[in-house]
């Protein structure tokens, strides 16, 4: 009977960058050791797996994009069973376990997951095992590691539960399930000198497979009493380690010859259509002793059928800085080798499951460009990568040290010294030495090089043709765990993109950043549904956006200022602009347009606070926008609620967007006379209504 029994189940996946799937991948990398059979497949893959007929248990991992939308790859899935007409009971029969992947620095946390969750329940399914949403914002490992630990015991009772049902003894399916080969998931690892032992006591019934024990003789110094990325203390340096199995290879990389063309970057987005535009200015907003150097772009998107609404996205396709690529190359040693084409392979005969040519990689290109166009190099390395970066590591103590980083009980090291120190594969490279990995492991663990998402900073109507964005150039200091500071991917490679823009050749004619220049990138249109402007111009609306948040306001004001100067018999709403910086005379971004915009009744009110700027006055000014949003406590109120109008909210999410939150809840309470409780659902109906809306990030 054992051999007959049936020990099948499901495995979907929906993921945006390809956290969700590496999950489920490792997920079924331990199913196999526990007697069990996970059939896996992407959630889009609908012709290889039907909900409806399914009698095996379901295990769904999730993760969530945007502000709060399951990943592209579900939505055909979400759209399916949101069908009104399906009956209550049309998954009567189903027993899943749903594992959400999410950001608690945004809004709607876990949405894509508690979307899929809520619906599957309202549709009749029933729950074999808790659904777990985990974190990115504090570690998704935290919630996934114990979450994998107790899937199993969960699928092995829905499995008699199952049985039972099918009228077969539940103790003989009890019996043939613990038959199954049991073997311990993960590496249990010792440090301590004398010698290594595996410690039985400390593998769990939950792990899955036991790897070969290695011997490490690492004697700690006594001068290292603080742990560091490099270095570990007590206990970690002392403890047995339960490392991840090691991730099976699937890549095979062949070098070829030097001919050829590289691909057009649009092949390399499947997200819509691409543009390639010409950067026609460029202004820096701050003054040079600011703290943050802020830039406006503009583009010129007049010979192409681009189109946007103010409140809209749009998308940089951007490359890894050179320098850094090179760099990656001489470590490697493969700096001869940049020229070279190189043919990208599945490796025959692999173990991975479900092993597939990856989507970012092109079948044939140049080294150099799969670095530079494909490739998220300055990605924090997964817990995965780190365990496959053991196995290319030759000196003992390096060795430990990254055992102990990819360990449950280097966790908390993980979080301060790569997580929180923002460490990428260059940084590891430097501070592990010994250790050499292959370009085919790069290609299997770096994830794919990510567009950067941009608000657009004007207004088709006002400005026809032109396409404006602003950012601040983003800086990494340099830390000891990254001994050298960076700017960001994007944001450095545009900074120095268009700097002949920004300072002109003095014999040049002054054209005040604008230019000639055949500088040119290429975007993509990734639109808003939510974040635009009032259908009806006289509903009035409140914005609130310090710093860079202001960028997609000034489109709003733009095509504000067009439609009253055309349509002068029209009713328009009152307008308000809550706007925050450091300094004044630094980093008041787009003053001059705004004093504008008031003079010309485009703008009703306009509230500023300067939050580094010394005050003499006797009573001191409010330092932060959600300050100054509580003096004007009645008018906020009286928008919202008496004339059911929009606010907006744009910028920065932990250090701003919650502080929003915080006050509009107060005030509505204070001014509705109720409890701060019934104040929080009347926020959270105002989001459902579309009216409390948000850009923000983290």
């Amino acid at each position: 009977m054992c051999c007959d029994l049936k020990r099948r189940f499901l495995l979907l996946y929906a993921t945006q960058k390809g956290q969700a799937k590496a999950i489920a991948e490792e997920i079924w990398q331990q199913a196999g050791a526990h007697g069990l059979e996970a059939d896996m497949h992407c959630i889009s893959e609908m012709d290889k797996y039907n909900l409806e007929t399914e009698k095996d248990p379901v295990v769904i991992v999730i993760s969530t994009t945007g502000t709060g939308d399951p990943p592209d790859t579900a939505r055909k899935f979400v759209k399916k069973i949101r069908d009104t007409t399906l009956p209550p009971d049309h998954f009567a029969h189903l027993q899943y376990g749903l594992l959400g992947l999410g950001d608690s620095e945004y809004t709607f946390f876990c949405n894509g997951g508690k979307t899929v969750d809520r619906r599957l329940q309202e549709l009749g399914a029933q729950h074999f095992y808790d659904t777990g949403l985990a974190d990115d914002c504090v570690g998704l490992e935290l919630v996934v590691d114990p979450w994998i630990d107790g899937l199993w015991l969960a699928l092995k009772e829905a499995f008699v539960l199952q049985k039972e049902k099918e009228g077969m003894s539940s103790d003989a399916v009890s019996s043939a399930l613990s038959a199954a080969p049991y073997v311990g998931h993960e590496l249990n690892l010792s440090s301590e000198v004398q010698n290594l032992k595996l410690e039985d006591e400390r593998v769990r019934s939950s792990d899955v497979l036991t790897q070969k024990l290695v011997d490490i003789h690492l004697v700690a110094s006594t001068r290292d009493t603080e742990p560091s990325l490099v270095h570990s203390v007590p206990p970690v340096s002392q403890s047995a380690l339960n490392i991840p199995a090691l991730p099976p290879d699937y890549i095979e990389v062949q070098f070829q010859d030097t001919h050829g063309e590289n691909p057009h970057l649009s092949s390399l987005i499947s997200e819509g259509t691409t543009f390639e535009v010409p950067v026609t200015k460029a202004v820096q907003l701050t003054r040079e002793d600011a703290i943050k150097t802020a830039l406006l772009l503009e583009l010129d998107i007049a010979d192409t059928v681009f189109d946007y609404q103010p409140g809209d996205a749009f998308c940089v396709i951007c490359p890894n800085n050179v320098s850094e690529v090179e760099e990656l190359l001489h470590i490697l040693g493969l700096s001869e080798k940049g020229e070279h084409f190189v043919c990208v392979k599945v490796k025959q005969g692999t173990k991975k499951k479900g092993a597939a040519h990856p989507q970012h990689i092109p079948e044939r290109s140049t080294l150099k460009f799969i670095l530079t166009w494909c490739l998220e190099i300055r990605a924090i390395p997964k817990k995965a990568f780190l365990r496959a970066l053991v196995e290319c590591t030759s000196d003992a103590g390096e060795k430990r040290r990254l055992q102990e980083l990819c360990s449950r009980q280097g966790a908390s090291d993980y979080t301060r010294f790569i997580r929180d120190s923002n460490v990428c594969l260059l940084d590891l490279l430097h501070a592990f030495p010994s250790c050499k990995p292959s370009l085919n492991l790069l290609i299997e663990h770096l994830p794919k090089l990510q567009a950067r998402s941009y608000s657009a900073s004007s207004s088709n109507l006002h400005q026809p043709g032109k396409l404006c964005f602003v950012f601040n150039i983003v800086e990494f200091p340099a830390c000891p765990a990254r001994p050298v500071s960076r700017k960001g991917v994007c944001t450095g490679w545009l900074a120095k993109l268009v700097a002949p823009l920004l300072h002109p050749n003095k014999n040049a004619l002054d054209t005040k950043g604008e230019s000639s220049s055949t500088e040119k990138i290429s975007i993509f249109a990734r639109p808003n549904n939510t974040f635009h402007l009032p259908a009806d111009p006289s509903v009035p609306f409140m914005m609130v956006g310090p710093g860079t948040g202001i960028s997609p306001f000034i489109g709003f004001l733009q095509h504000r200022q067009k439609l009253r100067e055309d349509h002068t018999d029209w009713e328009f709403g009152e307008t308000w602009l809550f706007f925050g910086c450091r300094h004044q005379d630094r980093d008041y971004l787009f003053k001059d347009e705004l004093r504008c915009f008031l003079e010309n009744g485009t703008l009703t009110h306009l509230k500023v606070c300067f939050s580094r700027d010394s005050s003499t006055a006797e009573v001191a000014p409010p330092k932060y926008v959600q300050d100054v949003i509580r003096l004007y406590a009645k008018e906020v109120a009286r928008v919202l609620l008496k004339e059911r109008g929009y606010f907006y909210v744009c910028g920065d999410k932990k250090h701003m967007a919650d502080g929003v939150s915080d006050a509009v809840a107060d005030i509505l309470s204070m001014e509705m006379e109720v409890d701060r409780l019934e104040a929080m659902k009347i926020l959270a109906m105002l989001r459902e209504a579309k009216r409390y809306l948000q850009d923000v990030w983290s």
